[in-house]
């Protein structure tokens, strides 16, 4: 058979490549962002009644009602934002799932698609499948800052969508208010679809707060937010995210998802529900994961790593350039293989490979994995 492939230049995953690698060699995995740890106990045995409750067949196709609601007083508490749980609320199999239906949805030939790297590696591909272009605005370690008369140059009558993502994975950097408002001001009487992709919305730290793009009005009349219930409830395996946006797109949207998806996982669904009727199960997140970041640096403040705490996720970049002048990818074969430690090199995720000599190390992980890993840095 002659295939010609529609993403011929995708190959396997870094994050597939370090945790083999991890695996391989009996590293410590820093590398890909899940937990070492337990989600809540209440929480799986809330998902469990469901099941021995019946909630065993297909979910409506926008989700189970009761945690559509639960997410529409999440955004009235936090944001003080409404979204219509029946109308602008759709529950999704993961956030990517609901990141890469928004661009199929959207996303015609030669439409092209504004992003910021180094950006997760899952929308560049779902943009070029769908036969649109993508437009890469580069950041630079260590601030990651937007350069906003760089974006409004690569502004056209192309230009479709705009992905964003705060806090950002890889760097663990925020953006601003302000950063929100020329965003809003750049898109304003325009076209332009926003996609915020706001998984670790509730993992921000130092009393920073998350400028969701709900916060303001124009902006929010052409966005999409996507998150993560994986990232929030420490069970990245249960696949289960939800996106808002205003009704004229959210419909458009649910076209496309009654049929890659139609509908998601409902005794999880209902589970999440029930345990989100009390608002500490997600608003008590910034304090934890502070107190394992905080941990972790303090750990590594002797080494020979530099870095800027990380503002936001579950994820610390770390500069090595004191160490090596070696390219990121191949420094962090060495640590998984040499130092048994497995960290992802940001390059990847760059324009052009572009090599800012730092690491992302994840420390959502147990105290004990943190010491041990600490102790592995300090001695490179």
């Amino acid at each position: 058979m002659k295939i010609k492939s529609k993403l011929p230049y995708v190959g396997t995953t870094i994050f597939t490549v370090m945790s083999a690698l991890a695996n391989e060699y009996n590293a410590i995995n820093l590398s890909q962002g899940f937990p070492n740890y337990p989600s809540s106990q209440k929480l799986n045995d809330l998902v469990t009644n469901a099941m021995n409750n019946g909630y065993n067949q297909y979910a409506p196709m926008a989700g189970n009602l009761e945690l559509r609601l639960a997410i529409a007083h999440k955004y009235k508490l936090l944001y003080k934002s409404t979204y219509h749980p029946e109308k602008e609320i759709t529950v999704t199999a993961g956030a990517t799932q609901a990141i890469y239906t928004v661009i199929s949805t959207f996303i015609r030939q030669n439409d092209e698609v504004i992003i910021f790297k180094p950006a997760y590696d899952c929308y560049e591909p779902a943009v070029e499948i769908n036969g649109g272009k993508i437009i890469p605005i580069q950041l630079s370690a260590p601030n990651y800052s937007v350069n906003w008369d760089l974006v409004t140059s690569k502004i056209s009558n192309k230009t479709k969508l705009i992905i964003i993502n705060s806090p950002h994975n890889p760097s663990g950097t925020i953006w601003s208010k302000d950063d929100m408002l020329q965003l809003q001001k750049l898109t304003q009487n325009t076209d332009i679809i926003v996609l915020s992709d706001e998984v670790y919305e509730h993992i921000i730290f130092d009393e920073a707060q998350h400028q969701s793009a709900c916060l303001f009005d124009d902006l929010k009349q052409r966005s999409f937010i996507t998150a993560s219930f994986g990232k929030t409830f420490h069970n990245t395996g249960w696949k289960i995210g939800y996106c808002c946006a205003p009704e004229i797109l959210m419909s458009e949207f649910r076209k496309v998802h009654q049929f890659n998806v139609f509908s998601v996982n409902h005794p999880s669904q209902k589970g999440i529900a029930d345990y989100m009727q009390d608002s500490e199960t997600y608003l008590g997140l910034n304090a934890f994961f502070q107190r394992k970041r905080d941990l972790f640096l303090s750990l590594i403040s002797e080494s020979r790593f530099k870095f800027q705490p990380s503002q936001g996720t579950y994820f610390q970049v770390l500069d090595y350039s004191e160490i090596t002048d070696a390219y990121d990818v191949d420094f962090a074969k060495r640590l998984t293989k040499e130092f048994k430690i497995a960290a992802i090199p940001l390059s990847v995720f760059n324009d052009n490979n572009k090599d800012d000599k730092v690491l992302r190390f994840c420390f959502a992980k147990t105290d004990e994995t943190l010491v041990k890993a600490s102790e592995i840095l300090t001695k490179i």
